[in-house]
């Protein structure tokens, strides 16, 4: 139900909307000039302050106005290929997601602009003119971008949406509301709809079915909320790098900004449960953890943070806060993400087609937009004047399962690595016995600075069996069997007839590979693969435990996310024998120079034919049953 008023916080207390920016920003009628200097007595990790980010966002914004319509409704940025649902609604994503960079920075020049854009982009939706909008009717893209236009309106409402003519305000009105209709896609899109039900409701317009597609949306995104933190992305078990600013992203800052209590009761605490295993994710050098889908809008992954610390749901301090935000967009402006004009490619660093989903087109990038959420708090905010403090990564080794998802993340303070290695999250595609895997989740382990490799290269941090023609089997889906302090273990079918049950023991820089291969024919040949690599990159290594053969093979293979080829990835090949084989492996990555061999970082015992006792290089021990579910289990 809505919440009562009485439950409502004035509107003075949330986030102010006719506040103008504290810093002053880059005037209308200049350029923008030199880098700003870095300040690290406030900032000793990034050395950015505000002003960098005020900065920056700048930069973005006025990176894209060559490519707006002659009204600025629509922003036709260049790239390779149009996405799937065409060039128009390619160019009404430009416009939506820079718009609300626009809205979070708050400069009047480019709000102007935004505002024509509204004007002249609903003068004749639907049609086929020089600035009209695509009707969500016809596309359904347009209901993903009708909640960044909504987002930027709610978060600018005194100075721009109460500034608009009227009859404006209701041609816009009139193309958000189908948003408000049943979403089309049963994942995250379902809020979308509460993004744009929020602003209308706070505009006081449609409330009644406002509210309703509020609690439609929400209640629907309960059927997907397992505990700990996560929400699965639909009914599947598809974890992604967007969970917390996409999932919790959008239920959390529409309560805050509605000044509701009761709702921020509900989903603040989820969402500080969410960053617990966020913040881990994040590398010394900004980097985060590329895994799932989506990943081209890259620093979006600091929304969740600012949102936290503006909410008071977060385990990080201010100074955290804006080390880990500022070291992730630093991380990427610093390393290629723009192109030689100041705009946002189809890629990790620079362009990676591999990377890019068919739904993406020249503007989706700007999702990373959400990225710039800290600047809706004023400079005198803690935010903004603590001291920068380091990140979890930095201050101490950690292995960490991550709730229900089958994730288990592993860091080394030594290097400020980040690992992660998946027994759980699955794409929405996959399939038992298919030709091929999503490496986004497919792959048994992602990290901060490696891979994934991409057809036709082997696979990275892959078991396998291989066919008589030598192509491998893919994964498939992963059905986790439990995750402890240091492991994760997981069960899948790579062949009909055929399971294996696989286990990661880490610690430290080490990682523990275990399979049982159940039900091959006799002598299947098998194939474990490493860390792809970089010749400048951090060290892969694989050592031979216990059923593969000796030795270790390098494969070449190409280019990653991180950079053109060539790369090298190492490999363990064995034999099954019987009904039952194992195959263990010790593996490890690492940025340290000139590491011990990963041999040395473990005693492995077999001690049965399901069973393992690994002593740890400084005494630690940890046993390791495979234990496998009865076929009626799974």
């Amino acid at each position: 139900m809505p919440t009562p008023p009485e439950n409502r916080e004035p509107e003075d207390r949330v986030v102010p909307e006719d506040r103008e920016p504290r810093h002053p920003v880059v005037p209308e009628d200049r350029a923008p000039s030199g880098p700003l200097p870095e300040d690290r007595a406030l900032s000793p990790y990034t050395g950015w302050t505000r002003a960098h980010w005020e900065d920056a966002a700048d930069r973005l914004l006025r990176a894209v106005r060559p490519h707006a319509s002659p009204r600025g409704a629509l922003i036709a940025l260049p790239g390779p290929r149009p996405s799937w649902s065409g060039a128009r609604s390619d160019g009404l994503e430009g416009y939506a997601r820079t718009f609300l960079l626009a809205a979070l920075l708050g400069d009047p020049g480019h709000l102007d602009r935004y505002a024509e854009g509204l004007a002249a982009g609903t003068e004749q939706p639907g049609g086929d003119g020089p600035e009209s909008w695509p009707l969500m009717a016809g596309i359904r893209q347009a209901v993903v971008e009708s909640a960044s236009v909504a987002l930027a309106l709610r978060l600018t409402r005194t100075r721009l949406w109460d500034r608009l003519d009227a009859p404006v305000r209701e041609r816009v009105v009139e193309w958000l509301l189908p948003a408000l209709d049943p979403s089309p896609v049963d994942n995250n899109w379902w809020l979308f709809g509460l993004t744009v039900a929020g602003f209308l409701q706070d505009a006081g317009i449609e409330t009644t079915r406002a509210a309703a597609t509020i609690d439609r949306s929400l209640d629907r995104i309960e059927q997907w909320w397992l505990g700990d933190g996560w929400y699965s992305d639909g009914a599947n078990r598809a974890f992604d790098h967007y969970n917390p600013w996409a999932l919790h992203f959008y239920p959390v800052l529409h309560a805050h900004l509605a000044g509701d209590r009761a709702l921020l009761d509900r989903y603040g605490p989820r969402l500080r449960a969410q960053l617990d295993d966020h913040v881990h994710l994040f590398d010394t050098s900004g980097a985060p953890v590329p895994y799932g889908r989506s990943l081209i809008y890259r620093f979006a992954a600091a929304a969740a943070p600012w949102l936290g610390a503006l909410t008071g749901h977060t385990p990080l301090t201010p100074g955290a806060t804006r080390r880990l935000a500022s070291g992730c967009v630093r991380h990427f402006l610093d390393r290629g993400a723009t192109d030689a004009e100041g705009r946002l490619t189809l890629g990790w660093y620079g362009p990676y087609a591999p990377l890019v989903q068919s739904y993406s087109g020249p503007g989706s990038p700007y999702w990373a937009s959400k990225g710039f959420l800290g600047l809706l708090a004023p400079a005198d905010h803690p935010l903004w004047t603590a001291p920068e403090e380091p990140l979890p990564a930095e201050r101490a080794d950690t292995v960490r399962p991550f709730g229900p998802t089958g994730l288990l993340v592993q860091t080394t303070a030594a290097d400020g690595l980040v690992r992660l290695h998946n027994h759980g999250s699955n794409h929405v595609g996959s399939t038992e016995w298919g030709t091929d895997d999503e490496p986004g989740y497919a792959r048994f382990a992602h990290s901060t600075r490696t891979g994934p490799t991409t057809r036709p290269d082997p696979a990275d941090n892959h078991f396998a069996l291989l066919r008589p023609d030598g192509t491998a089997t893919t994964r498939g889906p992963a059905h986790p069997l439990g995750s402890g302090p240091d492991r994760a273990v997981s069960l899948h079918r790579p062949l009909p007839g055929v399971r294996v049950v696989s286990a990661t023991l880490a610690h430290g820089r080490a990682e523990l590979r275990a399979h049982l291969v159940l039900g091959a024919p006799e002598g299947t040949p098998v194939r474990q693969t490493g860390w792809s690599v970089h010749p400048d990159g951090p060290v892969s290594q694989l050592h031979p435990v216990h059923g593969y053969a000796p030795g270790v093979a390098e494969l070449p293979t190409g280019a990653t996310l991180q950079g053109p080829g060539p790369t090298r990835t190492p490999a363990l090949t064995g034999t099954t024998s019987g009904p039952e084989s194992l195959f263990v492996a010790l593996a490890s990555l690492t940025g340290e120079p000139g590491p011990a061999p990963v041999a040395t970082l473990a005693d492995v015992r077999v001690t049965g034919p399901r069973t393992l006792t690994v002593t740890w290089q400084h005494g630690t021990t940890a046993q390791l049953a495979l234990d496998v579910p009865d076929p009626e289990d799974q």
